[in-house]
Formats: C-alpha cells, sequence, structure tokens
C-alpha cells in the first residue's frame, strides 16, 4: 500500500476532502468499533484541531504533509489535559500534566490525535488481555487476541481508524502486534525517540515507534519523532531518513538468520516452512543467506524477563495512591499502600512486580539479576559479531499464530515464551521493524544500533521480492 498520509494530503489541499468531515469519519468509526481498541476518545480536541487545518486552507495557507491526519496514542503516553490510565485501576483516573515529547512532535507537525488506545497494563503482556477496558481482539479474527502491549494500536491502524498510531516497544510490544494484524511496525534503535512523557515499563528497553500501513507513512512518522531531547538523556541527534535512499539496496551483500530460532520445536511448522522459502527468493536475487548462532529461546526470554521485571518493581514503586492514582485507606500508612497496590494492580502487574522485587533482594541480585546483566552484554557482543559478517538479520516475528482470546490469561509463562524471537533485539536496543510478509505473523528485519535507515530499505526490497 503507498503512503495514506501523502494521499490524505494531496485531497486536502486538493478541497477534495475536508479536514473535518475526515476526522468525524474516523471519529465515527472508533466509536462503532467492537475490538476494544479505545481507552478515550480525543473527539473535542481532534475537532477544534481539524477546523484549523480547513481555515488554514480555505484562506489559501500552505499545511504541512502531517497536518490534519489522524492518528491513535497507546494510552502510556501524557497529553496534557487528558486521561492517561495505563488501561489500569490504579490509574483510571489519572490526567496528564504534561505531553510526551514524541507526542509533543507530531502536534507541533499538525497531526491530529484521535484516540487514546487500549493496551496491556503498564505495558504488561504480549495480548492486549491484561486491560481494565477488555481484551483487545484481532482486526483479521476477532476470536484472535490483538498482540500486545500496543494491540489496540495495532488494530486500530489495521482497521483503517488511525492513518498510523504511536505504540511502545519494550520485549516486542510493538513488533508483535503489528505482526499478529498484517501491519507494519517499527522498534527504533533505543535513544532515536525521546521516552519523555512515557510511562516507564523497563527504561533500558523502553522505546517509541509507529505503526502503519506502509513503510513510507513509517519514515514520515519516523523523521518527525526523532531527535536530542535535552528530558531524556539516552537520547541523540539522528539524521532524516530519505525516500530516495529507500530504493537502492547495493549495501545490503548477506542476510543472516538464527538456525536455533528456525529449528527450535516451538515454531510452527507452516512459520518454518515460510520464512525458509522467503530466504529462497532472497538467495534467487543474489543476496547471500548465512547461518547464525544465537542464544536459546528460553535464555532471552528468562535474560529479558528478568531484567524487565527488575526494572519495573523500581519504576511502579512510585505508585502507591500518594502522588498518583486511586488511593484505598486502611489503618496504617504502611496498611494503605499495601492495600492500594493490591487492589488496584493487575495479577499481571503483580506478578512482575514480586518478581522484579525477588530478583533484586539481597541473596538473589548476585545470582540472578547480575547474572541477567551478563548475559545481556554477552548479547549485545553477539550482536556486534555478527553484524560484522552480516548487514541484516531476519526472523520470523513470532514461533507461532496468535492464540485465542483468554488462552494467554490461562498460561502466563506461554505468554511470555511467545516473545522468543522479539526480545533478543530489545536486549540488544537495535533498531527492529515487522513487516506483513513472508509469514503467517510477518518478518521481522534487524540492523545494527543506529542503521535504521537500512531495515526501511530492505524491508522495501521484500516489499517487491516476496
Amino acid at each position: 500500500m503507498e503512503s495514506q498520509i501523502q494521499q490524505i494530503h494531496q485531497q486536502l489541499v486538493d478541497k477534495k476532502i475536508t479536514c473535518t468531515a475526515l476526522i468525524q469519519e474516523r471519529l465515527d468509526l472508533l466509536k462503532a468499533n467492537t475490538n476494544n481498541t479505545v481507552n478515550q476518545l480525543l473527539e473535542d480536541i481532534a475537532l477544534n484541531l481539524a477546523k484549523k487545518v480547513d481555515a488554514k486552507i480555505n484562506n489559501g495557507d500552505t499545511i504541512g504533509l502531517l497536518e490534519g491526519i489522524p492518528f491513535g496514542i497507546k494510552d502510556v503516553y501524557m497529553v496534557q489535559g487528558t486521561k492517561t490510565t495505563a488501561s489500569s485501576h490504579l490509574l483510571k483516573n489519572y490526567k496528564s500534566a504534561y505531553t510526551a515529547t514524541a507526542i509533543q512532535k507530531l502536534l507541533d507537525a499538525g497531526a491530529i490525535p484521535l484516540v487514546k488506545e487500549n493496551c496491556d497494563s503498564f505495558g504488561h503482556g504480549s495480548s492486549s488481555e491484561n486491560t481494565i477496558f477488555g481484551a483487545v481482539k484481532n482486526a483479521i479474527n476477532p476470536n484472535l487476541v490483538g498482540g500486545g502491549s500496543s494491540g489496540g494500536s495495532a488494530v486500530n491502524v489495521a482497521k483503517n481508524y488511525t492513518v498510523f498510531s504511536i505504540g511502545g516497544d519494550t520485549g516486542g510490544s510493538i513488533r508483535q502486534p503489528a505482526g499478529y494484524n498484517n501491519i507494519y511496525g517499527l522498534k527504533p534503535t533505543y535513544g532515536r525517540i525521546s521516552r519523555y512523557g512515557l510511562m516507564a515499563y523497563a527504561s533500558s528497553t523502553d522505546c517509541v515507534g509507529p505503526l502503519a500501513k506502509s513503510i513510507e507513512d513509517i519514515r514520515i512518522v519516523l523523521n518527525t519523532m526523532s531527535g536530542k531531547d535535552v528530558k531524556d538523556q539516552t537520547t541523540y541527534a539522528s539524521a532524516d531518513i530519505n525516500t530516495e535512499n529507500l530504493t537502492n539496496i547495493n549495501g545490503i551483500k548477506t542476510v543472516g538468520y538464527f538456525k536455533n530460532f528456525i529449528e527450535s520445536d516451538a515454531i510452527d511448522a507452516q512459520v518454518k516452512a515460510d520464512f525458509l522459502t522467503t530466504l529462497d527468493k532472497i538467495k534467487a536475487k543474489g543476496i547471500a543467506v548465512k547461518a547464525l548462532d544465537f542464544f536459546e529461546s528460553n535464555t532471552l526470554v528468562s535474560t529479558y524477563y528478568t531484567l524487565a521485571m527488575a526494572e519495573t518493581a523500581s519504576n511502579l514503586s512510585r505508585l502507591d495512591g500518594t502522588n498518583y492514582g486511586e488511593r484505598v485507606e486502611s489503618g496504617s500508612l504502611k496498611e494503605t499502600y499495601a492495600v492500594t497496590r493490591s487492589q488496584n494492580f493487575s495479577e499481571e502487574t503483580k506478578r512482575r512486580i514480586v518478581g522484579g522485587n525477588q530478583v533484586l533482594s539481597q541473596g538473589f541480585s548476585d545470582k540472578i539479576y547480575l547474572k541477567g546483566l551478563a548475559l545481556r552484554d554477552q548479547i549485545s557482543s553477539n550482536f556486534e559479531k555478527d553484524f560484522n559478517t552480516v548487514d541484516i538479520i531476519l526472523s520470523p516475528v513470532t514461533p507461532s499464530t496468535p492464540p485465542k482470546v483468554g488462552d494467554s490469561l490461562k498460561d502466563p509463562h506461554a505468554m511470555y515464551l511467545s516473545d522468543a524471537y522479539t526480545v533478543g533485539f530489545s536486549l540488544g536496543q537495535l533498531p527492529t521493524f515487522t513487516i506483513p510478509q513472508g509469514t503467517a505473523t510477518g518478518l521481522q528485519i534487524s540492523a545494527a544500533k543506529n542503521n535504521d535507515e537500512l531495515v526501511l530499505k530492505f524491508a522495501n526490497f521484500l516489499k517487491d521480492t516476496i
């Protein structure tokens, strides 16, 4: 699919549509949707902004490429004056006092926010069922999960309720739901986009990223959000990615893949067969394909969850009903904290906090947490070694197709294992891009740090190849 952003922009400029009519149409679709993607409609904000865009056009003023384009926001981003609930009981009435940097950049470019989108509470989940707003239903088959934790964002894009949405990816939370719903989803290099105003899950791997229906729309939104931010010291300055640069793949000589991912007993037979077919098509284009050794899936998952749970236990310690959230009074201050957190956190969130506190506790931190940090360093070193011999690493997004709604809640361990192919790239802080081709849940393209342009370039190549 070609760029919806450019198509709608031209329609607005040519006065074939009005921005107000466009926004009202998408708002009506969101109101009527049965996929449980909406936490809060931003109707008044959206329509007021749309009127301003129409006034500019009627006055003959030039509008920017993103001006008037409707988008969605995962409900973990601050937008001043709106509720930011993280799909949780604790923050169900919390109002943002400021706006996240990435969202502010989109607003400054004229994009129009329509909706705060349903997700796993605090990003804790891989199915968008761990939410007070009801499970997000898959855009293709509503009996299946929408994926997580950015499930509402992915489904809204897939159903054309939003032109693009902004998700958050910690261990695969953009890439996996993008794969489950047949759209594009990018986790950029860690630090390319500011995390300021994003509710922290695991600070060392949290990334802001876009979901859309075309590579070009991903590129446009990525360029808009990228850049150094004094409010986030992990950010860095990055050059814009130009469309012209995505058509030349001369720099891509060798594609690698992790053979233990493909030889695993956990992978679905059809996903494996489709992935191998894709490798054959790449070879037929004269690009070398190389099998790589990597850590076992269980090691990747356990390393990721050890570190992520430790970080989320720390990050969520501030939520006790004193400064933020729904306070539940009890006999003493200590009991009030305990009851507030016990009643207002979901079972999955409590599971991750307890696990995180355990691995950080005396007697466990040396054996578990420090070992996790050492393994993360080894994983990063392994990537550096691999990218000395290959330009791109290709993998399935998930080992199997989406589960039915309800199944993941019954088996959290199986839910964790569904992240087996995504968490390694998060630990390496690499740019990784899901494309809706190659297997039932898409393909994942990764490159070395700061090579975001390369993953978009290879995606553009695969679009016409497989």
